[in-house]
């Protein structure tokens, strides 16, 4: 099909080219063939691994490495149209169209893709505009550039997306300073000793740990920026990247008069209040929970494509394991479920460290493994509940 070929008023369209937009149609082509579909994304349509934009700089990947398959591949390949660099400003669901830049297109059933952006915390400093965030391929590449010639980098937040570009730029040879609010990295998903073994890890590789504390604000003298602190102390840095966490893209979907809550919410067959209209990954909310990894997302796109391609299917969550990209301390973690009832309970083993979150009864709701623990991966799994049976 011609990448840029008009689409058909019966076509499936999909507004994003991420990872959630992407294998939806490689299910979708699973089960149908023939269906017109037609990608919409403001980017250029290519396919690449988001999750590796914050572990590709010790292994020296430039931007353009990490793009596996160009637009023009992907259209070929799954028999789609692509229109890349199209920006898209309303969704008439009484119509089935969608205002674009490039004109309306018109659809049959829609889905979106949106994904999320990064939290950007408001930061006092004439240096404040020079904070950067790592979301896309696009930033990945300027972030690569900008730090080039640098050696000291803070990073605000200690989460998931912190702590793995806190090890990965050690790798790479840098100085890194991270600052969090919380008193402990992880500090939502694992318990107080499980942090302290990863903390720990990362620190014998280079990182220094500012916790309890966040930023006031961000001065350039000269060649260094100077990051002032809430509890009065102050670093110094070359660059500073925040990663704070993610925020489900959902203004072109509230405009449009779809329901959006901390996400685009949807059933469980992932529709939204609008028929025909549809939405999955890190944009989408479905029963409360938003769920911003990728084993979330490929349960999602399976279910999906079958709801898309005639066989209504509800979306069920087996238990999906997040592994923390931290090579200084191989980490899994699965974490309970908000408000649960329960406690941790930490071992050290011999390499590593297994943290189990029981309930009341001994029933296990979470973990943690770290080092050789992560051996237990499989097993433990096997006992947790379904995040959404």
């Amino acid at each position: 099909m011609n990448q840029y070929a008009s689409p058909s008023s019966s076509a499936i369209v999909i507004i994003g080219s991420g990872l959630a937009g992407y294998t939806l149609i490689r299910e979708i082509r699973k089960l149908d063939k023939a269906t017109p579909i037609t990608l919409i994304t403001r980017e250029p349509g290519y396919f690449y691994s988001k999750p590796m934009l914050s572990t590709a700089f010790a292994s020296k990947k430039e931007a353009a490495q990490l793009i596996s398959t160009p637009a023009e591949g992907m259209a070929t390949q799954l028999d789609i149209t692509i229109l890349s660099q199209t920006e898209v400003s309303a969704i008439d669901g009484s119509k089935k169209v969608i205002v674009t830049n490039k004109g309306e297109i018109p659809f049959g059933k829609l889905v979106l893709g949106l994904g999320a952006d990064q939290i950007r915390i408001p930061l006092q400093g004439n240096a404040a505009n020079e904070v950067m965030t790592v979301n896309d391929l696009e930033e990945y590449g300027q972030f690569r550039e900008a730090i080039s010639e640098k050696k000291k980098i803070a990073i605000l937040g200690a989460g998931l997306i912190g702590c793995e570009f806190a090890n990965d730029l050690t790798l790479g040879g840098y100085e890194v300073d991270v600052i969090d609010l919380a008193p402990q990295a992880l500090g939502r998903l694992i318990p107080e000793p499980a942090a302290a073994a990863l903390q720990t890890k990362l620190s014998e590789a280079g990182v220094q740990w500012h916790f309890n504390t966040t930023v006031q604000s961000v001065d350039r003298n000269g060649n260094e920026l100077s990051v002032a602190l809430a509890n009065g102390s102050s670093i110094t840095c070359d660059f500073f990247l925040s990663a704070v966490g993610l925020k489900p893209r959902v203004d072109l979907a509230k405009a449009s008069g779809i329901n959006t809550g901390a996400g685009i919410q949807v059933n469980r067959e992932l529709q939204t209040n609008l028929p025909d209209v549809y939405a999955l990954g890190d944009c989408a909310e479905v029963e409360g929970l938003v769920l911003p990894y990728v084993m979330p997302i490929m349960q999602a796109a399976r279910a999906l494509a079958q709801t898309l391609t005639g066989q209504r299917t509800a979306l069920s969550y087996p238990a999906m394991p997040v592994m923390v990209k931290t090579p200084a301390l191989a980490t899994v973690v699965s974490p309970p479920a908000k408000g649960a009832n329960g406690q941790w309970k930490s071992q050290d083993i011999e390499g590593g460290l297994a943290a189990r979150f029981e309930s009341d009864d001994g029933k296990l709701l979470g973990f943690v493994l770290m080092g050789t623990a992560t051996a237990q991966r499989a097993a433990l799994s096997k006992e947790l509940p379904p995040i959404l049976a």
